[in-house]
């Protein structure tokens, strides 16, 4: 996924600049390190996004004796059917090797298939230049800004606000746009917008009302969508996923996004593509061979292969698209009932499979902790060390003017076994925490 983002912002842009130096320090007879520093700096469109939270919390849970609920990382077994589809083909020598660069045949038959049901149109296998100006709702997804960034645009923030929850239960609904403020945003530099939903970290899912005023704006303005729908398939009772390409005037102007790792808990996997109309997806493509040229065989055939049996039975509860997300609500159920039962009071999500709260009432000493960081940031390193819990800060999520805002919320996954929830709540019941 991150490779197709960073498709579409280097195929919007003047032309991908690639440099690629091969070199030993005898070879071009540099006598000091200093010429050698002077020679290897990084390249301006990177400095300064080089800090990455996944990095950093991943290597601090590594630990075996930490419970994960950080990284969006399934620990749930992936379907029977797909895991074995992948064991068979890998016998086949010929789907060992290379295949179409722009998406393997099988599988982009088996998404056309799927997914013309939902457009109406018939898919094929994704746009930003220097001075262009993307629009990114708060939270974001961390990459986006970055990406943003290095394809020479400047990101303009909005965020989410919530409303008053007055004593319920707080919900990622309650979280939205201000349609005026929207509006503000947008101006003849604007190339695009990007919207994700259901939404990680917050779990929101937009509604259909909310998403007509996201389309009246592109169309407007003229302005792409660049539409991230990873977890599509998972969306809890009570709501329901629209996708923005189907509303009227918009299929012309919006990238579509999905994921194998979200649709079939193989994040592993590392495949993605992107859906919208030939005149968008073909620059995606020219990215796409010039970079990674293809990606794996296998993987793609076992992809295709998995889809096939889910089409067939998309009404059936056994689908995966339908039984994955009833499972998943009954584990958000328990962590939402966990955190409130210490007192705490998380948002609970629409869709998705993340889950943030405010942890500022759970007791924790920080004061041996660095002062230059967030506290979130602080919290979940003290966390993970103290409590043998992980967890990822939300103002990892943020731009720098939200980040306080955020800073005492965190995210936690709930795509997990149940004997990994059994060990957080146990830790969690554990915590001292103050009464109020």
């Amino acid at each position: 996924i991150f490779l197709l983002f960073s498709s579409m912002f280097l195929a919007l842009g003047k032309g991908a600049k690639f440099l690629r130096t091969i070199c030993s320090s005898k070879i071009l007879g540099f006598s000091t390190s200093a010429k050698m520093s002077m020679k290897f700096t990084n390249a301006k469109r990177i400095e300064g996004l080089d800090s990455n939270v996944w990095i950093e919390f991943t290597k601090l849970a590594a630990d075996p004796s930490v419970v994960n609920l950080g990284q969006g990382l399934p620990d749930i077994s992936p379907p029977l059917y797909v895991k074995e589809k992948l064991s068979k083909i890998a016998a086949v020598d010929s789907l060992n090797q290379y295949t179409r660069g722009f998406g393997h045949p099988s599988l982009v038959k088996a998404l056309s298939c799927l997914y013309e049901k939902l457009y109406q149109h018939q898919t094929i296998q994704g746009l930003i230049d220097e001075g262009d100006e993307v629009i990114i709702i708060v939270p974001f997804y961390d990459c986006y800004e970055p990406m943003v960034r290095m394809a020479g645009a400047t990101p303009v923030f909005i965020p989410l606000r919530s409303k008053p929850v007055d004593g319920k239960r707080w919900s990622s609904s309650d979280w939205t746009l201000d349609p005026q403020e929207l509006e503000s945003k947008f101006n003849s530099k604007t190339k695009a917008i990007i919207l994700n939903t259901p939404h990680n970290p917050l779990g929101k899912v937009y509604t259909k009302e909310e998403l007509q005023v996201i389309a009246d704006l592109c169309i407007k303005y003229n302005t792409l969508c660049i539409s991230d729908e990873v977890y599509e398939w998972l969306v809890y009772s009570g709501h329901k996923h629209f996708k923005i390409a189907t509303f009227p005037g918009m299929w012309e102007r919006t990238v579509t996004i999905g994921s194998a790792g979200k649709t079939f808990s193989v994040t592993g996997w590392k495949l993605g593509w992107s859906i919208g109309p030939n005149h968008l997806i073909r620059h995606l493509q020219t990215v796409q061979q010039n970079t990674i040229y293809t990606c794996a065989t296998p993987l793609q055939e076992a992809l295709a292969q998995a889809f096939w049996i889910d089409i067939k039975r998309m009404d059936d509860p056994e689908c995966y698209f339908n039984s994955l997300p009833k499972e998943l609500e009954v584990k958000r159920d328990r962590i939402v009932h966990l955190l409130e039962s210490v007192g705490l009071k998380p948002i609970v999500p629409d869709g998705g499979y993340f889950i943030i709260a405010d942890v500022s009432l759970l007791e924790a000493d920080l004061s041996d902790m660095t002062d230059n960081e967030h506290y979130d940031y602080k919290f979940v390193k003290w966390m993970t060390k103290n409590k043998k819990l992980s967890a990822i800060p939300v103002t990892a999520f943020c731009n720098t003017e939200t980040k306080l805002q955020f800073e005492k919320f965190v995210r936690f996954c709930f795509i997990k076994k149940d004997s990994t929830l059994d060990a957080a709540e146990e830790i969690i019941k554990a915590w001292n925490v103050p009464k109020c």
